[in-house]
């Protein structure tokens, strides 16, 4: 490794601070020199943390591109519709691109960042941080290694997980199409994403979509229910009680995620939580928010050769984002139930456990998604300092076909319609 690498933050919240922390586990690798977000706290308790100048702490990323070149990189979190334009400028300034998944809310200003990164020589990394898992990864290298033959179907289920829902798609910042993205997108072109990369390169052909909202609206709020939980005199019989998923997690000492992001201006404990939850958007009643996107998705695909593959993406779970996944094949079938992976041989009818271990420190919030954050970063901080795009798992033209393919399954969904991608310019056609 020749350097370390220098990086801005252009948007300090959760998943900004996330990534960020790779320096904080190997600060001769990774160096945070400038942070930008419109929050006067947020980038301030980053700059703290990483010891950045004051004269490279920016209220808007505009100010740092006007600035010379002072970065090798930069990390783009901000807010879903608020990724490609800072993507493609970056670019064009000659920063490597961190960019947060969706790359963008259009099937164009994906092609956009693309092509912008790729005409300026940059790398870009898009956050599906679930090709980072190790587990996750060695179900490709099995079934590149023929263990179950030729991919005939695949089977995969997101269980998004009912408070989690609640916090992020019904009251939290991916509730509303028009302010965000649709939920397939903002939540599941990871998966997506997975079952594009498990087909191994076969084009998808044709695909079909259902979903709807469910549950979480007006005529299913109880009565004598409040619109605030705080005021609530049933609030106790309610799973989805804001008191419960915030309040009742600070008294007993956990203000790590979800508890973490619902505080504007200050780290949480009793008196902040309660001040955000009898104000602010997460102590509203599920019942009476401005939601609506789908607490519930299906997506089936069929690619080249046959090989068909169904995606399920429901709220109404125990399990939180505990991806499970089924692969059959001609030659014996791969299961993986979110801790490791089994295979059964047809032929010996002999059954093998698989696991892979992660080596991603505990500290610094750096084992999310299973270990998966910190080889993310890992892999991005090793692209950049010795000039290998080859060691990001989602190339940028392979994400971009992944990302158009959400776009086609959501227009299936809307336009109650197969959808057939057959010879069809994805980037013109999609939403």
């Amino acid at each position: 490794m020749s350097s370390t690498v220098k990086v801005i933050v252009v948007g300090a919240g959760s998943r900004g601070e996330v990534y960020s922390h790779f320096a904080s586990v190997h600060p001769q690798r990774m160096k945070v020199v400038g942070v930008a977000d419109p929050r006067k706290f947020a980038r301030k308790k980053l700059q703290k943390w990483h010891r950045v100048a004051d004269d490279k702490i920016f209220e808007d990323w505009h100010t740092v591109i006007e600035e010379e070149k002072f970065a090798d990189a930069v990390f783009i979190c901000t807010p879903d519709r608020l990724h490609k334009e800072p993507a493609v400028a970056f670019a064009k300034k000659g920063y490597h691109v961190l960019l947060e998944k969706p790359m963008a809310t259009t099937a164009k200003d994906c092609a956009e960042i693309v092509e912008a990164c790729t005409q300026s020589g940059v790398t870009l990394s898009v956050c599906h941080v679930l090709r980072y898992d190790p587990v996750i990864h060695k179900i490709k290298e099995l079934i590149d290694a023929g263990v179950v033959g030729d991919v005939v179907h695949i089977q995969h289920l997101e269980p998004v997980g009912f408070y989690h829902f609640a916090h992020s798609f019904v009251r939290g910042n991916w509730r509303n199409e028009a302010e965000s993205s649709f939920a397939l997108l903002a939540k599941s072109c990871h998966d997506i994403d997975l079952i594009h990369h498990w087909a191994g390169g076969r084009r998808c052909v044709k695909v079909s979509s259902f979903g709807a909202l469910n549950h979480f609206c007006k005529e299913n709020k109880p009565t004598g229910a409040a619109d605030r939980c705080l005021d609530c005199p049933i609030e106790g019989d309610c799973p989805y009680s804001a008191c419960k998923i915030y309040m009742d997690r600070v008294k007993q000492g956990h203000v790590g995620w979800p508890v973490s992001v619902i505080c504007p201006t200050s780290l949480p404990d009793i008196e902040s939580v309660t001040a955000a939850l009898q104000t602010g958007p997460y102590g509203r009643c599920v019942y009476e928010c401005d939601n609506d996107v789908c607490t519930n998705q299906i997506v089936n695909m069929e690619f080249e050769g046959g090989l068909t593959a169904a995606f399920s993406m429901v709220a109404f779970t125990e399990e939180i984002c505990k991806r499970k996944t089924a692969i059959y094949g001609s030659k014996g079938e791969l299961s993986y139930d979110g801790c490791q992976i089994r295979v059964i041989d047809f032929l010996t009818q002999k059954t093998t456990l698989h696991t892979a271990p992660s080596d991603a420190p505990g500290c610094f919030g750096m084992y999310g998604h299973g270990g998966a954050d910190y080889h993310l970063m890992d892999a991005f901080i090793s692209a950049v300092a010795n000039n290998d795009p080859s060691l990001i798992r989602s190339g940028p033209e392979e994400t971009l076909q992944s990302h158009r393919l959400v776009f086609e399954a959501e227009r299936s969904r809307l336009e109650s319609r197969v959808v057939h991608c057959n010879g069809v310019d994805l980037s013109q056609t999609a939403p």
